[in-house]
């Protein structure tokens, strides 16, 4: 079966790599998800990775801190999250890179996009960590810059839920899913699935999203492989 997607950009939420811990790293769970991975690489794959750093450090909710010095401090924990997953892949046989939006040359490289979109072209599956560098940008805006930075074919956003529903489903039992919608809809619908930058971005550069539920990891590969999971934004 021949994959639907040649290069993808896989969006990985910090919260996602804590398991059930709900902090911190869970390796048991981030073995699950790399195996994964390690499928559509083993597929021939072109793979880009953004991660979070919610499992360490939510800076909306820093309370009174200054906002710039608490994305810095989420910056580093995405960081710390991206090396994490490297070490994962690499212990699965796959050849890794770790690219950071802030220097920090002794741990990783710094993100250049050539270098990045020539890993990719070896076959290295990529990392970037560090959102984009800058406060006020959430690392789904980081994910769609960077999906459009290496012109992947779709950004693929791995989250708690099997998909966009028009409320959220944990609290209401009558949420209806939706199995495609129009990425101008995330922000007039007011759906919350990502922010309106980053829609607005993918919008703009025609990268369709796939948003699915990490909680069976496979939904990775099975929609790298063109299988219905999920919703599809576009």
């Amino acid at each position: 079966m021949e994959p639907k997607y040649k290069r993808v950009l896989l969006k990985l939420s910090g919260e996602a790599l804590a398991g059930d811990k709900k902090t911190g790293l869970d390796f048991d769970t981030i073995g699950n998800i790399c195996r994964s991975v390690k499928r559509c690489y083993d597929a021939g794959i072109q793979i880009g990775i953004v991660v979070g750093g919610g499992n360490f450090w939510r800076g909306r909710s820093s309370g009174a801190m200054d906002r710039t010095r608490a994305d810095h401090i989420g910056m580093l924990a995405t960081a710390m999250n991206a090396l994490a997953v490297a070490d994962s892949l690499e212990a699965l046989g796959a050849e890794v890179r770790v690219q950071t939006a802030i220097e920090m040359r002794q741990i990783a490289e710094p993100y250049i996009r050539n270098k990045a979109v020539r890993h990719l072209e070896k076959g290295r599956i990529v990392i970037f960590g560090c959102g984009t560098g800058s406060p006020f940008f959430s690392t789904d805006t980081a994910s769609s810059l960077r999906a459009a930075e290496i012109e992947a074919d779709v950004m693929l956003k791995a989250t708690m839920v099997d998909g966009v529903y028009d409320k959220d489903p944990h609290k209401y039992p009558d949420a209806i899913k939706y199995d495609r919608l129009d990425l101008d809809d995330i922000v007039s619908k007011h759906l919350g699935v990502m922010d309106a930058t980053a829609a607005s971005m993918c919008k703009e550069n025609e990268i369709p999203v796939i948003v699915f539920n990490l909680e069976n990891p496979d939904n990775i590969y099975d929609a790298v492989m063109g299988e219905n999971v999920g919703t599809i934004l576009f």
